[in-house]
Parts: C-alpha cells; sequence; structure tokens
C-alpha cells in the first residue's frame, strides 16, 4: 500500500513514515498543503493521512480540494483537534477515520489494516454488461481494456445500482449521496453516469431509478 502523508511536525512525520514503512507501506510525506497536492498528481496512492493544521491550506480543505477533483482515495486524520465540529466535518468529507494526537503508531498501522481488511472483504468487483467495476477503489475495467476510476459520487450510485439490478432505488435514498441533494443534481449525476458506462437505466417518474439487467 502506497501512503502520501501530510503532517508539518518534522519529528512526527518522520517517526511514523519509519513506523509504517516498518511495517510494509510505502510512504512518501509532505509538510504543506501545496506540496501535497503536486504530489498527488504526479503519484498514485492508495490512502491519504492528514493532519489538520498545516500551512498553505490545513488538512480539511485539502481533502475538499481532492473530492472535488473526483480523487476518491481514502483518507484517515490525525490531529490534535478534538472538537466534534472538526470531527464532524472530516468524517463529512468521507474521512475513513479521525486519530487524536497524541497516539501510538500502532493504532494507526492496526485501524489502516481494519479499514482495508473490511472494505475489500465486503466489497468484492461487481459486473455489468461490458465491465467490471470495483467499489473499493472505484475502478472501471471494460472488456475492451479500457480502464479508469470514478469519483466518490459516482462510485457510490452505481455500487447502489448494481447491487439492486431489476429493482427501483428511490430518488430519496439516491439523493443522500449527493453532495447537494436535490431533484436536478440527481438527474444530472444519473444522465452522466449513464452516458458514461452505457447504462441501462430507467428513470421511473417521481419515483426513482431502475437499472435493467442484462
Amino acid at each position: 500500500m502506497k501512503i502520501l502523508l501530510l503532517e508539518d511536525d518534522e519529528v512526527l512525520a518522520e517517526s511514523l513514515q519509519e513506523y509504517l514503512e516498518m511495517e510494509g507501506f510505502e510512504v512518501d510525506r509532505v509538510s504543506r498543503g501545496e506540496a501535497f497536492f503536486e504530489r498527488s498528481y504526479e503519484e498514485k496512492y492508495d490512502l491519504y493521512i492528514l493532519d489538520i493544521n498545516v500551512p498553505d491550506l490545513n488538512g480539511l480543505e485539502v481533502l475538499r480540494a481532492m473530492k472535488e477533483a473526483e480523487d476518491s482515495t481514502p483518507a484517515i486524520y490525525i490531529s490534535a483537534l478534538t472538537d466534534i465540529a472538526s470531527m464532524t466535518r472530516g468524517f463529512d468529507l468521507g474521512a475513513l477515520d479521525y486519530i487524536k494526537k497524541p497516539f501510538d503508531p500502532e493504532e494507526l498501522v492496526l485501524r489502516i489494516h481494519r479499514h482495508f481488511r473490511s472494505s475489500q472483504s465486503a466489497q468484492e468487483a461487481l459486473r455489468y454488461g461490458h465491465f467490471r467495476f470495483d467499489p473499493v477503489s472505484g475502478k472501471v475495467e471494460t472488456e475492451e481494456g479500457e480502464s479508469f476510476y470514478l469519483g466518490e459520487v459516482q462510485r457510490r450510485l452505481l455500487q447502489r445500482l448494481l447491487e439492486r439490478p431489476g429493482e427501483l432505488v428511490s430518488s430519496s435514498e439516491l439523493m443522500e449521496m449527493l453532495e447537494h441533494p436535490g431533484p436536478n443534481a440527481l438527474r444530472v449525476a444519473m444522465a452522466k453516469l449513464k452516458k458514461k458506462l452505457g447504462l441501462r437505466l430507467k428513470n421511473v417518474r417521481s419515483q426513482g431509478y431502475l437499472l435493467e439487467e442484462i
């Protein structure tokens, strides 16, 4: 697993990097928000570990920007901020976990393994027509050899539809997966997903959407 660590405390960052690498992870570390963007655009990572109080942009702003860019890489926050508001914002942005400083590096490793083991065991690859979809990574692979990653919202919508083919999924249920819920936003999101993947998707007026079985 390849990890990008955002932490401006050099002593903590170095010790975390050394410990994680001893546990078999590959780790790159940066101390500023802008440097994080540069690294994340140059390399593909399996996990982001983010402090909140860092220079340039704080860790919350960094993850928000990544999500807006449709980067669906999982993230874990490590922070000395223990207020409920900060924790809530972190989870609202889609973070897997929020670990309060100070903490034992072993705890971080245990949580990483727990999250990824549960995700991989609970979410096997789903198939539909000409493509295969991995709900853990958001990767789509087609029979023609093309592969690409879906953003977080499209990933959640597609997973729900593929888990219930031939069944009506209500609009209200699907809207809960949007960043800005609303009928128009859902209509646009579903139209884009249908066009991108060639889904046999039926809009049942005022009720929801039905993915036809193939």
